[in-house]
């Protein structure tokens, strides 16, 4: 099955660019005097607001000292916490400066000098708290990035901002070396680098064209509003942050706050203004559940209820009053949000639904680093669609392809997809490109259906499915998704356990309980023995309306959170 992402359906307008220059270059002009970054000058101060003018010859300075520093055209690294100051250099490198590296800031030393390496960057712009990680390293140049207040007054000379300054000094004395400097769309821009960062990690090389795709196609089915803010929490090296959020809310004209860390989620929501959230389901549904948690301390968990039925009768009739029933909802996050934007995992179903219930829109996508990383999304104009098809992950972007290569019985094959956003390759590993790119296809390694519309839903990863003895294919994230839904679990990790003998495979899950709901309906006496029973009895249900070989036959309840990846995905080899 085949959907090739004609425009046969209603998509927004927007300028047509080719490199992240010419982004910074129009928005820079379009929205001048607007607010395009919300920063503190000390935690848990205030935000204050630098325009789109002042980010532009903040990056023209920063880029003009790093070419005057012989980096022209070398691969640089970055690596730290979100922050203006990372924001800046990520868009100086990829505007003229050379080729970009962002590195997870919760690696290991190890890690950071195999990446490093292996990537054979020239400089690395870092935090303080990197100094020793990189001490035997060999790079032409070490930048060090500070706190924004903090580095105004700093007498360090290795200060990013007082390079910045040195930039603009130069700027002046008609030094034009980077404002000079024309970037081309197909060019290696960007090496990033995907799980597996011991041994030979493959880095994954991004155009410039790959990433304005990226950008491009959200901006076609997602409006940012003038006055949208929106909140700045996955890991910037990360492309559906730097990409979806960071790159695309900057291209359309919004402003980006910048999170003071998970703890500080709501403080920084209601303090900012935020309006539109973008981030990965861990985080989407634990506002989710804070709201109801809420509902449930001050009594009026009935009283929600009964507004979400009364709403999905008026909204079955064309009366839309959401934001009038559910206002206090609206309130505790500031009075803004309005919008979710979801990717790098699936959504819980009841948490999908549920925000469009309380008249949030949620925009689920779907992508990979390779693809810069997306290929498939919910239109925010398609609302009545996404209610009806939640748990997809939307039709494939304007301008892309998608096929499902040979499908089973039930419509379910590999995902591949053709499109501008396809990876360069992998970086000095053309065998390995060779596997995944064929004829211009990109083979995902993801297994999912398309419906009759062309609405992508995914089933799990290939190399995840549980084969029986028999031959027949069970999907773990297909029973995730069946045991999420139980109130008391608050996440689970469906694998394959070897049977006794080992003669074949027993279906086995790991369930990380949620605590708060298991004592409230349980009592705060319940016993580890007590909540395992209530487990089985509920997966037992769900083992009911399965087939034999799809049963779970072995519960394991865990007392400490799941292994994760920097997007909290759940790691699952770690696990076991």
């Amino acid at each position: 099955m085949e959907n090739n992402g004609e425009l046969n359906r209603k998509i927004y307008s927007v300028r047509n660019l080719h490199t992240v220059q010419e982004i910074l270059l129009t928005s820079a002009h379009i929205f001048a005097d607007r607010p395009a970054f919300k920063v503190k000058h000390k935690k848990g101060g205030e935000y204050h607001d630098i325009t789109y003018r002042q980010f532009k010859e903040d990056v023209d300075a920063f880029g003009t000292y790093l070419i005057s520093k012989g980096l022209d055209g070398k691969k640089i690294g970055i690596i730290g916490a979100n922050s203006y100051q990372w924001t800046v250099a990520y868009f100086a490198i990829l505007s003229g400066v050379g080729i970009l590296v962002p590195l997870d800031k919760d690696l290991k030393k190890d890690e950071i000098n195999n990446l490093a390496k292996r990537a054979n960057i020239a400089a690395l712009i870092h935090t303080k708290k990197y100094n020793e990680y990189i001490e035997d390293l060999d790079f032409e140049l070490r930048v060090k990035t500070t706190v924004y207040q903090d580095a105004s007054k700093a007498e360090d000379p290795q200060y990013m901002l007082w390079m910045i300054e040195e930039g603009k000094k130069l700027l002046k004395q008609g030094n034009t070396d980077f404002i000079d400097k024309k970037t081309e769309p197909d060019a290696f821009a960007s090496l990033l680098f995907t799980s597996g960062t011991t041994g030979t990690p493959k880095g994954v090389m991004l155009s410039n064209e790959n990433l304005v795709f990226s950008v491009l196609a959200p901006s076609r089915i997602v409006d940012i509003k003038e006055g949208d803010v929106s909140l700045s929490i996955l890991p910037a090296h990360h492309t559906f942050e730097s990409t979806i959020n960071m790159l695309t809310i900057f291209f359309q004209g919004g402003s980006i706050a910048f999170c003071e860390g998970l703890k500080y989620v709501l403080k920084n929501i209601q303090e900012a203004g935020v309006s539109v959230m973008v981030g990965v389901p861990l985080i989407v549904e634990s506002i989710y559940s804070r709201i109801w948690k809420q509902a449930r301390a001050g009594k009026k968990g009935k009283i929600l209820k009964r507004l979400i039925k009364l709403n999905r009768r008026l909204m079955a009739l064309g009366i839309d009053k959401r934001r009038t029933l559910f206002k206090s909802v609206y309130d505790k996050f500031g009075g803004r949000l309005r919008l979710f934007i979801v990717g790098a995992a699936a959504i819980e179903l009841n948490a999908s639904r549920g925000f469009m219930d309380l008249g949030f829109d949620l925009c689920q996508g779907y992508g990979l680093t390779e693809t810069a990383p997306l290929i498939s999304g919910v239109p925010e104009f398609e609302r009545k669609q996404a209610c009806k098809k939640a748990g997809s992950c939307g039709p494939v972007v304007p301008y892309g392809e998608i096929k499902i290569n040979d499908p089973d019985a039930d419509g379910i094959g590999e995902i591949i997809y053709r499109g501008p956003n396809v990876m360069l390759g992998y970086y000095e590993m053309p065998e390995e490109t060779e596997k995944v790119i064929k004829d211009g296809w990109f083979y995902t390694g993801d297994l999912g259906f398309l419906d009759k519309e062309g609405w992508l839903y995914i089933t799990g990863r290939s190399k995840n499915v549980i084969v029986t003895k028999t031959g027949k294919n069970i999907y773990p994230e297909e029973l995730e998704v069946l045991i999420n839904q139980i109130p008391e679990v608050k996440e689970s990790m469906v694998y394959a356990k070897e049977e006794d003998g080992g003669n074949d495979y027993i279906v086995a899950v790991q369930i990380l309980p949620e605590m708060e709901i298991i004592v409230e309906n349980m009592g705060e006496d319940v016993s580890e023995k007590e909540i395992f029973e209530m487990f089985t009895e509920k997966i037992n249900e769900i083992n009911n309306s399965l087939p034999n070989y799809k049963r779970v036959r072995n519960i394991q309840v865990r007392e400490k959170d799941f292994i994760r990846t920097t997007t909290k995905k759940i790691k699952r080899q770690a696990n076991l």
